[in-house]
């Protein structure tokens, strides 16, 4: 590889995804980039002044990989690992509170195999869909700038476009989700409606292609953050309402509906 789309270059995304043809290349090319100098610095200083709950960890401190079956039906697109959840363990929405609701969400509805997430080497199993994000690397605030989203935009429209055909929904956990997903989708071939939709909870739309005959189910889910999650304006309930939702729609089998019981 030449030095012009070297790992510490802000092209190297771009023109690294575009040629890669199984998601297990492109999980590994993700975990080697550097492209983003801000979010390097803040990861890596996570990794050496570490919360004292933390302080024995090993972290992962580098870009976090999407995580789950190469052929899942469904894919949910959050924000950004969190510097002391995904950062220190290695797998998407795992080792904070915002991952705790999630896969506990997941695992009732049927799509997880268990309602843990400890770390990336736990046994852990997706069923049917894939968990990624827009921005591979923990940022300060859990912000991303806008130049920094747009650097990593490569590697989710591959991850999409390598999800294909088998991808039949997605769901976004959160305004900045679907905000970086939309032109994500559009570039590759998704006829977006005008007005553009906007994003919103249980917000649902379902997107031709240009080519004939394909469809995408879009769905909207408040994040799983801890101030969302404490202050009720995202519960358990709405949370597993919407993954059983998007699971339907992309006909990944399903445990759960409205009125279940806890399990």
């Amino acid at each position: 590889m030449s030095s012009a789309t070297g790992p510490e270059e802000p092209d190297f995304p771009a023109a690294t995804a575009a040629r890669l043809d199984g998601l297990g290349l492109l999980d590994t090319a993700v975990t080697t980039c550097r492209a983003c100098p801000r979010l390097v610095a803040w990861r890596e200083e996570a990794a050496r002044v570490r919360r004292r709950a933390y302080r024995d960890w090993d972290y992962w401190a580098r870009p976090v990989p999407g995580f789950g079956p190469p052929d899942a039906p469904l894919a949910l697109v959050g924000l950004a690992p969190a510097a002391h959840g995904a950062n220190r363990t290695g797998r998407m929405f795992t080792g904070d509170p915002a991952g705790d609701v999630l896969y506990a969400a997941l695992h009732a509805v049927g799509l997880a195999s268990r309602p843990t997430s400890v770390h990336r080497g736990d046994g852990l199993e997706l069923h049917g869909v894939r968990i990624t994000a827009p921005v591979h690397c923990a940022p300060p605030e859990n912000r991303p700038t806008p130049a920094e989203r747009d650097t990593c935009r490569p590697w989710l429209a591959r991850e999409l476009t390598l999800l294909q055909p088998a991808l039949r929904a997605v769901v976004v956990l959160g305004g900045f989700g679907w905000q970086a997903l939309l032109p994500v989708l559009r570039d590759a071939g998704w006829e977006l409606p005008r007005p553009q939709p906007v994003f919103g909870h249980g917000a649902e739309v379902t997107l031709r292609h240009t080519e004939p005959g394909r469809e995408l189910h879009l769905l909207g889910c408040y994040h799983p953050s801890r101030r969302n999650t404490f202050t009720g304006r995202l519960t358990p309930a709405m949370l597993r309402a919407v993954l059983a939702r998007g699971a339907g729609l992309a006909g990944v089998p399903c445990r759960w509906r409205p009125g279940t019981p806890d399990t």
